[in-house]
């Protein structure tokens, strides 16, 4: 695979609940990260007294975070709303030359900053809440 461009990591959320994904304005970082929690079933019985773990079980999870420029549009308000309104709406994370996961996200913070001399900006974190899907590209 070919070096991507950062800029092509998109966030996209549902604006209305009937699939409507739009990109969520003024991101200029992203980030995705997947973890899958290990059960560990090493006994005395382990050969060699190596760990051993249970496939397939444990808990997985992604997290999504962003950051970026303050653009006060449509996506912006939408964030605002899901996170006062405790929604779990669907996101999609374009992923260039890669695939597409998408599913139930909670945003779990919104932080917004700004300096005297410098614009505003603002960052969210993103926790999966269900099942997500992977869509190859």
């Amino acid at each position: 695979m070919a070096a991507q461009n950062g800029k092509d990591l998109l966030i996209k959320l549902d604006l209305t609940g009937g699939g409507q994904f739009e990109t969520i304005a003024g991101l200029r970082a992203t980030r995705i990260s997947f973890n899958a929690e290990t059960v560990d079933v090493t006994s005395l019985e382990s050969q060699g007294g190596w760990r051993e773990l249970l496939g397939g079980a444990g808990v997985r999870s992604a997290s999504i975070s962003g950051s970026g420029v303050f653009k006060d549009a449509s996506t912006d308000e939408r964030a605002r709303q899901i996170f006062f309104d405790g929604e779990v709406p669907e996101f999609q994370v374009i992923i260039p030359d890669f695939g597409i996961v998408q599913g139930p996200f909670m945003i779990t913070a919104v932080e917004y900053a700004g300096s005297h001399n410098g614009e505003a900006t603002y960052e969210l974190s993103m926790a999966s809440a269900g099942v997500l899907t992977f869509t190859a590209l």
